[in-house]
């Protein structure tokens, strides 16, 4: 049976920088073997959190109840029966894209928090999975890697599903142009942690 991939994509621009650099790492991974799909996190219908904590108060360690009925359990089903996920998103002012930030709000059902505690504990435990994480920025990537939050963020959203990091991949001086093509060197790159990713 082939592994199954699932890139979860958060940029805001169709046939950008991150489109093309998550589809360089799923052509790899396909190369190798593996089943791809992609969501756009712009694309489904999830609304913000509210914070109500609702679902993180039974014990266990399946992920707790949403009250909320929109298209974020669809989601959530599609990344825990993903083998590997490659995790992308830009950085804007420092950080991912505010539809990044808000499916990582809604991660918390992955937390058991009950009233009384002073810290919630993570439902999922390290199950063998790993996560590729790509992002980009108009800084040069070694100054992104050091002054943005963005890969720190996709690194959390991976440690909430369990998966460890298989790579990670920021681009950078990614707005010289309006329609800016991947350099070369930045798609082997991907197609590379794609591979990896299927193994």
């Amino acid at each position: 049976m082939a592994i199954k991939i699932l890139a979860i994509n958060g940029s805001y621009r169709r046939g950008g920088i991150i489109d093309q650099a998550v589809e360089a790492a799923c052509a790899g991974a396909r190369a190798a073997g593996a089943e791809t799909s992609t969501v756009f996190l712009s694309e489904k219908p999830v609304e913000f959190c509210l914070n109500c904590r609702s679902c993180t108060q039974a014990p266990g360690d399946k992920r707790g109840a949403c009250v909320q009925n929109d298209g974020m359990a669809a989601l959530l089903d599609l990344a825990e029966g993903a083998d590997g996920l490659i995790i992308a998103a830009p950085v804007n002012f420092y950080n991912v894209t505010a539809v990044t930030r808000r499916f990582m709000e809604r991660l918390v059902p992955y937390c058991y928090w009950p009233w009384g505690a002073k810290a919630p504990s993570i439902r999922l435990k390290k199950q063998g999975k790993k996560a590729v994480l790509i992002t980009s920025a108009a800084m040069p990537s070694l100054v992104g890697r050091l002054a943005s939050g963005g890969l720190r963020a996709l690194g959390g959203i991976a440690g909430i599903f369990g998966a460890a990091s298989a790579g990670t991949l920021f681009i950078g001086l990614a707005s010289l142009e309006e329609k800016q093509k991947l350099s070369a060197w930045d798609f082997r790159l991907a197609e590379k942690l794609g591979r990896k990713l299927a193994r």
